[in-house]
């Protein structure tokens, strides 16, 4: 699977928004945040999956400290609060808008297991998907405990690589053209931003990377 947002290259947002489907067409709203809006809180009842229509979504939680813990940030097409079908009660991370038009589109559980209900290979394509999910972010989190900030940089350039990127022949490399500002990596990275900044601009020194504010360019496989 090139990206662990699409099942056989198909946009999930096309798949399974309730707008596609004549018995919940007429009922179905979509819902606009501006930055900074939340979706939902920690706590709060499980009882929607999302969709993305435009726009950006980050999904955390806060330490007893106070610590805002950035688990993923979401774009275009991409699935969150899947945690209910499995039979989640209540939230145990938030989602808050970061962008100032986002689009989203909710589908309540009983929907969605009604869909899941009707086609087999769909049912077992959302918990593969589910699956998957939870071990991207299993990884992540060893990465925030275990490794240096510039090897979990690298790391998550790799995991950009395999989920944004194509091959370049004509000038070698690997390129990436991919959703997130330089804050945003930060965040996924548990870094600051000019601490990120400092260690892009040292790989690209090292000529590992070039990059600049739309893509990144992987020059060297142990990148």
């Amino acid at each position: 699977m090139k990206s662990l947002w699409f099942f056989d290259d198909v946009n999930l947002f096309k798949v399974l928004c309730p707008h596609k489907f004549k018995a919940y067409k007429s009922t179905h709203e979509f819902d606009a945040y501006k930055k900074k809006d939340y979706i939902y809180f920690e706590e709060d009842a499980a009882n929607k999956i999302y969709l993305i229509e435009k726009g950006k979504v980050k999904i955390g939680y806060y330490t007893e400290d106070g610590t805002e813990i950035v688990k993923a940030i979401l774009s275009k097409g991409e699935l969150f609060g899947e945690k209910a079908i499995l039979g989640q009660n209540k939230r145990d991370e938030f989602a808050q808008s970061i962008d100032n038009q986002t689009s989203i589109c909710p589908i309540g559980v009983s929907t969605m297991h009604d869909l899941m209900r009707d086609n087999q290979t769909f049912s077992f394509k959302v918990y593969k998907f589910i699956g998957f999910k939870f071990k991207k972010l299993e990884r992540r989190l060893q990465l925030l405990l275990f490794k240096d900030t510039k090897t979990r940089l690298m790391e998550f350039l790799d995991e950009l690589c395999t989920d944004y990127g194509y091959d370049c022949p004509k000038t070698g490399g690997h390129i990436i053209k991919h959703p997130y500002t330089q804050k945003d990596i930060a965040s996924l990275i548990g870094t600051s931003r000019p601490t990120l900044n400092i260690l892009l601009n040292e790989l690209k020194e090292e000529n590992y990377i070039d990059f600049n504010r739309k893509e990144i360019r992987i020059l060297k496989p142990s990148a």
